[in-house]
């Protein structure tokens, strides 16, 4: 047995902005809240600098349905009532998208935060989804292999039965605390219920790759913050007003989280030129001024199970403190509201580059904007995910594998060129040249190609707007801007609003 309900989204907590009375530090009991105030507080601000009616900017920003739903599952021996949640935020282009995360600290505001992020997400990167999320309140470390399963087949079992998963309808992926396992079984268990769907297999990325998953989907959140990171080293504008020089090269980081993204985020920007300096876990950190090699440190965690007692570097056991060390960017890679009112001010870093779904509150962005700290909002930064969710739900609906179809053709056009100009020339390239000019693209290539033309073009239509409206401060209200617009149009082009 199990119930569920459907909810209307709960108001807007009220919180504080006031200087004489400043909040506390968020905990666990209100962070989701505080997120999803946060959320509300610059989509409010945005909404200022444009001109759409009220009644519209009210329908973008509610939250279209809430799911929860209560099963028993066997844990340990004993029967325990399970929570879980999916929310869907914006129905203005179908399907939803977003992903599921497994924790204990998980609420319903964290979840409607989550998907409306997800639906301003999509909309500034031109992904063509609505906005959804979902979550179930568990620990999985302290859960067997075989209870995760069965609690996640079982979530996935009341989605089916409430019309919220399907290729054309909601399409969740891994999230905090989940990864291409869970995506399997949510896969199969879809499958099973649904064989006569043709398209079964879209109901669900983040897959293994021999599932329906697609080369370059694991990466992809780390590698698109580093496009994302690179583009805006790469604005003259930009490093002229924080006095910095241009490109990666000498620039020092601190990653928070070394899960999938901040692990591939830190890599990607070492391999760019940067020096990681310091990477913090939930269990402590690592800092060396001089730089840490991101691939040994994760060997060295693999080995032991920790990054703590690295031998090249120093263990902080307060890993949190790590936040408020010198460096050039910080990414915070982990979960929402780690940056707060209680250390926004000791912030040291020049650029704040989101890598998780709301690192930074509101009330702490504030602060640091005054700092003249340079904000890259999670909205864009780290959509690296979603942009590649995109490319595999077109693989599975179009049941071709990316360049299946013209990597011979390009790699034979290629050699005949090649051969054209060797014999005009009279000069005969090396094997190596001649196999590294020939070569056609795999699928990671072309993946990887529309992610960095994705986040590249983003950033440009970002900014432009910020220039367009002399009144906006801040990149991430230049970018809620560009999404409420988008969807705005979607709206007016479905007919909805006159």
């Amino acid at each position: 047995m199990s119930s569920s309900t459907r909810k209307a989204a709960p108001k807007s907590v009220s919180g504080t902005n006031s200087r004489k009375s400043l909040p506390p530090p968020p905990t666990k009991e209100t962070m989701g809240a505080r997120f999803y105030e946060s959320v509300n507080k610059y989509f409010d601000r945005a909404a200022a600098f444009t001109k759409h009616d009220k009644g519209i900017l009210e329908q973008i920003r509610a939250c279209n349905m809430i799911l929860e739903v209560k099963f028993p599952a066997r844990i340990g021996g004993e029967i325990k009532v399970i929570t879980a949640w999916r929310a869907e935020h914006s129905h203005h282009k179908l399907p939803c998208k977003g992903g599921i995360r497994y924790s204990e600290d998980a609420d319903v505001y964290e979840v409607m935060a989550l998907a409306a992020l997800m639906t301003y997400k999509c909309a500034v990167v031109n992904v063509p989804f609505g906005g959804g999320k979902g979550a179930i309140k568990v620990d999985p470390r302290k859960l067997t292999v075989e209870e995760l399963e069965r609690i996640t087949r079982r979530y996935t079992v009341e989605l089916i039965h409430k019309n919220c998963i399907g290729a054309s309808i909601d399409v969740p992926a891994p999230d905090y605390g989940s990864g291409q396992r869970e995506m399997a079984w949510i896969a199969d268990t879809y499958m099973s219920y649904r064989p006569d769907d043709i398209n079964a297999l879209g109901c669900v990325t983040g897959k293994p790759v021999g599932q329906g998953g697609v080369r370059g989907r694991t990466e992809a959140t780390g590698r698109g913050l580093y496009f994302g990171v690179r583009e805006a080293l790469s604005d003259p504008e930009l490093t002229k007003r924080l006095r910095i020089t241009p490109g990666l090269a000498d620039k020092t980081v601190i990653v928070q989280g070394f899960g999938n993204v901040g692990y591939h985020a830190a890599l990607f920007l070492q391999e760019g030129g940067a020096t990681i300096t310091g990477v913090i876990e939930w269990d402590g950190a690592v800092w060396n001024p001089k730089g840490i090699d991101v691939r040994e440190l994760a060997a060295y965690r693999s080995e032991t199970g920790s990054i703590t007692g690295f031998p090249k570097a120093k263990t902080i056991k307060n890993g949190s403190s790590v936040l408020e060390y010198p460096c050039d960017i910080l990414v915070p890679a982990a979960l929402e509201s780690q940056i707060h009112i209680g250390n926004a001010e000791r912030i040291q870093a020049k650029i704040i580059a989101e890598g998780a779904n709301g690192p930074v509150t509101s009330n702490a962005e504030e602060i640091l904007l005054k700092k003249g700290v340079f904000l890259i909002p999670d909205m864009y930064l780290n959509a690296g995910g979603v942009i590649v969710s995109y490319f595999e739900w077109l693989k599975n609906l179009s049941h071709v594998r990316f360049g299946l179809m013209d990597k011979r053709f390009e790699e034979q056009m290629n050699s005949r060129i090649i051969s054209t100009i060797e014999k005009l020339t009279g000069q005969s390239l090396g094997e190596f040249e001649r196999k590294l000019i020939i070569r056609g693209p795999e699928e990671e290539d072309l993946v990887n190609s529309g992610l960095e033309e994705t986040m590249v073009s983003a950033y440009h239509e970002i900014m432009e707007v910020w220039h367009q409206h002399k009144g906006v401060k801040d990149m991430r209200t230049a970018a809620f801007i560009s999404a409420i617009n988008k969807i705005a149009q979607a709206y007016s082009l479905l007919g909805i609003f006159p």
